[in-house]
């Protein structure tokens, strides 16, 4: 009975799997994860999952086939209200699946490679595995092949053992048991480094795209990396370092200095980060408005000096706004034209994030 509801259970985590793939892109999009993320796990909505379950009513209370009624009569069901309708309803199913495997669902998805880590300095992290044997123990962690192994020697040993009827009982002297043994498991450093544009031309619809897309890297970056850091910074003509809940909700205005944002990033890198010993992942969001000509020499200047030298890769995306010229984009990649280091991804939409997800993450650096 037990090994028919794990069978039935399995088989329902994959269904639930094969929908969440299919409707991946869906999901990125429109963000409908972002809200039911808990520590470890997120919470679904999956179409078109129907469970079997029996309903049982009292003996007495009638029903189909039974009570009065004569022989092939059919079942009255009652009068219908209002008129006839040719849309199938929507059937939604809350189902949680955790963090691990959504990234991993989304690496298989997107074709993401899995990234690889560089740098000296290891966190250390401790785990638990059952590759020891003890003498004592529960009975559930009896350990067969080594109590039969035991009873075999002691039996050889004492001359009990008879070739021709070869029957081996263990005595309590001879029980094994599994034991958990302590292992140190390598975690390699990394940080995320967030930073977004919130000047006047970057609408809440614009930080939500963002937002959305953010949730997505991290999900990715953390199943590569247990130990991962994040810092955010937002800026208008001037940079600031915030926490994550200031840096989705801010409402700003003003003019934009992305070089302020640039500089505060390479600060934050040289001060805490040392490149021999982290992984660093900055992202900047904007809409590719910038003050000046002038800034954007400034910013392509501290890129080349101070931050690609010292980092895995950074990635620029631009969404597009009512109010930004788009020029910085095209800066960035005509300098930046033969460094594979430096992403760039156009986001006009929620729809592009699939997409701008996948050209980030692509290379698995």
């Amino acid at each position: 009975m037990i090994l028919s509801i794990e069978e039935d259970h399995n088989r329902f985590k994959k269904i639930v799997r094969g929908k969440v793939k299919q409707n991946l892109r869906k999901y990125i999009s429109q963000g409908e994860m972002i809200g039911r993320r808990g520590k470890e796990a997120v919470s679904i909505p999956v179409p078109q999952i129907d469970l079997p379950k029996f309903r049982y009513g009292k003996s007495d209370s009638g029903g189909v086939g039974q009570g009065d009624g004569e022989k092939g009569k059919p079942v009255d069901n009652g009068d219908g209200q209002g008129t006839a309708g040719n849309q199938p309803g929507r059937h939604l199913r809350e189902v949680e699946i955790s963090l691990e495997e959504l990234a991993e669902i989304m690496g298989e998805e997107l074709e993401l490679p899995k990234i690889e880590p560089k740098g000296k300095k290891e966190i250390v992290s401790k785990s638990d595995r059952y590759s020891a044997i003890r003498r004592t123990g529960p009975d559930s962690l009896r350990h067969f092949k080594r109590t039969y192994k035991e009873a075999l020697k002691r039996q050889i040993i004492s001359k009990e053992f008879n070739p021709v009827r070869p029957i081996i009982v263990p005595v309590k002297e001879d029980m094994r048991y599994r034991s958990w043994k302590t292992t140190k498991l390598p975690q390699s450093n990394a940080v995320i480094i967030y930073m977004m544009d919130v000047s006047g031309s970057m609408w809440d619809e614009q930080k939500e795209i963002v937002r959305i897309e953010s949730f997505w890297i991290d999900t990715w970056l953390r199943a590569n990396y247990k130990g991962l850091q994040t810092r955010f910074i937002i800026h208008d003509a001037v940079a600031h370092e915030v926490d994550r809940e200031t840096f989705f909700t801010t409402k700003e205005s003003g003019g934009t200095v992305i070089s302020s944002a640039y500089s505060m990033c390479a600060n934050i890198i040289e001060k805490d980060y040392p490149a021999a010993e982290w992984n660093i992942y900055p992202f900047h969001f904007s809409d590719g408005d910038n003050w000046s000509k002038e800034d954007n020499r400034t910013c392509m200047q501290i890129l080349e000096e101070r931050i690609l030298p010292n980092v895995n890769m950074f990635c620029y995306g631009q969404v597009e706004s009512a109010y930004g010229s788009g020029q910085f984009i095209e800066d960035i990649e005509k300098h930046f034209e033969e460094d594979d280091n430096v992403m760039t991804s156009v986001i006009p939409d929620r729809d592009a994030i699939y997409d701008s997800i996948k050209t980030f993450l692509g290379k698995g650096k």
